[in-house]
Formats: C-alpha cells, structure tokens, sequence
C-alpha cells in the first residue's frame, strides 16, 4: 500500500542530487511505498497514492541514526555522576561498577532494560541504533549482551574490550578477548570494538584486538582519545576504520590523519556534558575536510541520554556546528558511520524513516534545546510513535 504524507512546511532530504548540504524542499511531500520512499518533491507535484497523511505544515527531518550506543546494561550509576558535578574527575574505571551489576541480571531484566531504552529514542525520533557489549567481561556474559542487543538492532558491536577486569592481567585478558570471548560473541556481532585509552587497552593491545576481529568477521571500530591524547586516532586511520569515537583530545597530526584516511570521526557531546572535559572543536575537523557524524552514547556512566535532538544542540551551541551540519551529523553521517546507505537519507530507494517536528524548520532541533518537539515517527513506512497528524 502507497501512502502520500503531504502538508510537509520544510522536508530535509539529505539527498546529495539535490542543493544544499541537507537537500531541503519546501511546501514538499512524501510517498511510501511499503517500507520504502517511493516519491519525493513539491506537494503541488505529488502523484496519486492508497491513502495520505497530513503534516499540518509541519517540519520532517530523517529519523536519527545513533551510532554509539551501550545500552545493555543493569544498575545506576546517578551517585557517580552527582560527584563528578561537585568535582571529582571521570575515569574509566567506573565501569566495573555496571559490570557487577549487569553480571547479576537476568536475560529477561536486560532485555526488558534494552526495550524500554529502544522505545524512549524511538520516541525521540532514532529509527536505527548501534548496541554494544562490553558490561559482561566475560564469554557467557559478552556472548549474552550481544544475543539481547541483537533482538532490538542488527547494527551490534563486541566491545569485550572494553576494560580489564580486576581479576586478570591485561596480557591474559587481551588472550582471552581474541579467542574464546571471540568466538562466542562473532555470531552476534556485525562489528568489534576497543576503548583504546588511558586505564584500558594501548595501541599495540586494540591492533591486537581489532586484527583477531577482522580474521572472525567483523569490521573494527574505536573509542579513541577520549580522556587524554593517544595514538588511538592515528590507529584508526592507519587502519581505515570507517569511524573512531570520541576524538576529544586531538592533535594536528591526528585531524591530517583523519582527514587523509576518510575515517569518521562520530562526536559524542552528551559525554562532554556529563563528564565536564572539553567539547571537541567540529569546526576545526570539518575545516581540515574530516567527516564528522554525531552520536549519543548513551550509558549508564558516562553520558545517561538518548536524545539526539539534545546532542544536535550541544553540537551547535558549544562544538562550532551549523544547523544544518549537526542534523546532518546525527543522521546521513550517522548512517555513513555505520557504513549505511539506506538510512539517514529521504530519497526515492531509501527506508522510509522519518520524523515529523511541531516546527516549522529544522532549525528548531537547536534553536528551542530540551523542548520535545517530536510529533510522530514513521520507521519502515509505518508510524510507530506516537503518530503523525491525519
């Protein structure tokens, strides 16, 4: 069944054939055609279909595509983050805090966990996430994650490289993550990842990783340089990861890198704020021509938000990103990041995600931040949340 979502005040595309960096249409409208975009252009211009949907002048932006996530997971870690606002400085090592607890759960408790994390980004207007491991630290405990994430998304990523447990040494654990842990979590996984920083992994440790990841199957992908600087960016780039995270502390030598190598470098500004450490300068990297995608990395320590619209804002507002830049960002750039091209992008052929806004631009997304201006989210040619204007 064809369905004509028509009364669309401004549609960003991010269709590169069309102009501009978002694509934009006004006065446009939309068909799907099953869980595809069928026809896009001026609502004056719109063919016949089954059924129609009125946008009531309304803005429509592609759903969000969040490309860092860690949502599996038990526990709270509120307390840590009511004395990091008073002063105490954020490490790594709180992680083991949340793997205790997530050890703990049950398959049943986490899963419930993940779904009501998933439901409340739908709501928000995120159509595709990535989920990660690494709250397990264990075969059984990893394999487990991953097997839940991959009930919600088919975008899950091994991070059992996440920190070193207390009860190892880190020569012993990396044995382990490469081989039995491996083996266990490759069925579940479409990508690998290491947090190639201060108090976890080193460079020569996360190539390790990355390289037995690669031989298993699975594409690499990195947090980098998020608590001091380190060559975990330059790895990246060496190596032709299509994104590493984080990218906080950045040298001149690792924009070149980036920039000569394509790698994405995928902000998460969310963290900036829960942790207090600097923003990352994204003009700087878009200057130097590096491509830059925005992502919530949403967890329980670090950065506890699903909001994109709340990372689109941070971007604008503290990080030198335009409007536009950010909501590119966090949607064809997240998709891109994700090695995606199917998402992200509202073109005739692409999935029919989408987000209605009680706006009349995008740029309300940064210009009214904290307001909840979602006002239905169509995943798959289909509303699903919480439904758009008939």
């Amino acid at each position: 069944m064809s369905v004509l979502i028509t009364g669309i005040g401004e549609l960003v595309t991010n269709d590169p054939e069309r102009e501009g960096l978002l694509g934009l249409v006004e006065d446009a409208a939309v068909v799907v055609e099953g869980s595809t975009v069928a026809w896009v252009g001026p609502a004056a211009e719109a063919p016949a279909a089954d059924t129609a949907y009125d946008a009531g002048g309304r803005a429509v932006v592609p759903g969000w595509v969040d490309s860092h996530s860690h949502l599996v997971f038990a526990g709270d870690r509120a307390q840590e983050f009511a004395a990091r606002m008073t002063g105490e400085p954020y490490s790594a090592g709180g992680i083991r805090t949340t793997v205790a607890a997530t050890r703990a759960a049950t398959d049943e408790q986490l899963t419930s966990h993940v779904a009501r994390l998933v439901a409340e980004m739908r709501a928000q207007g995120t159509t595709t996430i990535e989920i990660k491991s690494g709250y397990g630290l264990s075969v059984h405990d990893e394999a487990r994650s991953l097997a839940v994430a991959r009930q919600f998304t088919d975008e899950t990523t091994f991070l059992g490289a996440h920190v070193v447990p207390a009860d190892t040494t880190p020569e012993e654990y990396v044995e382990l993550v490469t081989g039995p842990m491996l083996e266990a979590a490759a069925p579940h996984a479409r990508w690998i990842d290491v947090f190639c920083e201060d108090g976890a992994f080193d460079v020569d440790q996360a190539r390790t990783i990355l390289a037995a990841g690669t031989d298993n199957g699975l594409r690499g992908r990195l947090h980098a340089n998020q608590l001091t600087y380190g060559g975990g960016v330059r790895l990246a780039a060496e190596l032709g990861l299509v994104a590493v995270d984080h990218c906080t502390y950045l040298t001149d030598d690792d924009v070149s890198a980036l920039a000569d190598s394509g790698t994405i470098a995928t902000l998460l500004p969310g963290v900036e704020f829960s942790t207090r450490h600097p923003y990352v300068d994204a003009r700087r990297l878009l200057d130097a021509g590096v491509r830059v995608a925005l992502a919530s990395d949403c967890n329980p320590g670090s950065c506890f938000t699903s909001s994109l619209a709340f990372c689109v804002a941070l971007a604008v507002r503290d990080m030198g990103m335009s409007p536009a830049e950010a909501v590119h960002a966090a949607t064809a750039m997240g998709a891109a990041a994700l090695d995606r091209d199917d998402v992200g992008v509202l073109a005739v052929g692409k999935r029919a995600d989408l987000v209605l806004l009680d706006a009349p631009s995008y740029l309300h997304l940064a210009y009214r931040p904290g307001v909840p201006l979602v006002a239905g989210v169509w995943q798959g040619g289909r509303p699903v949340a919480p439904g758009p204007v008939a």
